[in-house]
């Protein structure tokens, strides 16, 4: 049910090529996928975004972004070609970050005084009416993360009598310039219209759903980029998601404060999971586990004994995706991965 599922039909095998913006870098990959097999990583690359005096930050972000465009057609699509024996990708997925992006979730309810038959067409027309983006923003994806029928979860929920429902939907907008600046390079230098794109934040939330599928209660601390994202799941359900922008990771106790600060506001509100997942760049990952284990959080739970904190690495997805490169795994790239390879089934 993510943003392509009414217009994308896949094919038995299919390349493509992956695009990953935050504020301090752009990365690209090339994946390819076919039935029965686990889906493959055959080129990557990052590159830092580097600000020249006086230039706004998302100039210097499409330069990085063009240069990375050419690596990718110049390095990577010989690579895919010798592994696939085509190097035309099919379509390009981009994931934007903070400080573009935006990440809502939200609840729509149905219900009447006698029996109704729950159907698509029903919440169809209620996102068509709910579905606005703020100005100077554009709808990326919409996805329908929970549906909740007489009060109980259902992954199945379609064409069944009820009395009410509820829909839990994830939806991402991304700066309307920088959207329309990203598609117009892309499709320049690729030759292609079939470009989608989603917030950072919705799409490594959905892919962890994936990846951790037996994790039915748990807080995803999303710090990959320059935003904090925390998404609270409970019951399998996506109860709340906080963003908070200016946190950079480079000092950790600022960066520890907020993160305490944004679970001391979900508290109020929600009982909080014991278990954290920490999204987390490579390089980042130890210093903020060990940040977050020293900033004593077991007194958001009232209680001496710390929540587990569970940083997720590239090999926790290795059974999921291959990567077939001697470049270093890239965590966010390999969720990208992930994440298409849910939604294309």
């Amino acid at each position: 049910m993510g943003f392509f599922s009414n217009i994308f039909n896949p094919t038995n095998a299919e390349s493509l090529v992956l695009i990953d913006v935050s504020a301090g870098s752009v990365a690209g990959a090339y994946a390819h996928y076919k039935d029965m097999e686990t889906p493959s990583i055959l080129y990557t690359r990052r590159l830092p975004i580097e600000v020249r005096s006086g230039e706004r930050h998302e100039l210097a972000m499409l330069r990085a972004l063009e240069i990375l465009g050419n690596a990718l057609i110049k390095e990577g699509a010989p690579a895919l070609a010798r592994a696939t024996g085509s190097g035309r990708a099919d379509a390009i997925l981009v994931s934007v970050d903070a400080p573009w992006q935006e990440t809502r979730v939200r609840t729509e309810y149905f219900e009447r005084k006698t029996p109704f038959v729950f159907t698509k067409r029903m919440v169809a027309t209620a996102l068509e009416k709910t579905s606005i983006p703020a100005d100077g923003k554009v709808l990326a994806d919409e996805s329908i993360i929970g549906t909740i029928l007489n009060g109980y979860e259902t992954r199945e929920p379609y064409g069944k009598k009820v009395h009410r429902a509820a829909v839990i939907i994830l939806t991402s907008f991304i700066d309307e310039k920088i959207s329309e600046g990203i598609a117009g390079m892309l499709s320049k230098l690729f030759h292609t219209k079939n470009i989608f794109s989603i917030a950072g934040s919705s799409l490594r939330y959905q892919a962890m759903r994936t990846a951790f599928p037996h994790e039915r209660d748990a807080l995803l601390l999303d710090a990959v980029g320059q935003l904090i994202s925390i998404a609270l799941v409970r019951r399998d359900l996506l109860v709340a998601v906080v963003e908070a922008s200016d946190t950079s990771t480079e000092n950790y106790e600022k960066w520890v404060e907020k993160v305490v600060l944004e679970l001391t506001e979900l508290a109020k509100d929600h009982p909080l999971p014991r278990t954290i997942f920490l999204l987390a760049q490579e390089k980042d990952s130890p210093s903020l586990e060990q940040a977050l284990n020293s900033a004593k959080l077991g007194g958001l739970w009232l209680s001496d004994n710390p929540p587990k904190i569970v940083p997720v690495r590239a090999g926790h997805l290795s059974g999921s995706i291959r990567q077939i490169t001697t470049a270093s795994p890239d965590l966010p790239l390999l969720l990208m991965a992930l994440y298409w390879q849910h939604h294309r089934k």
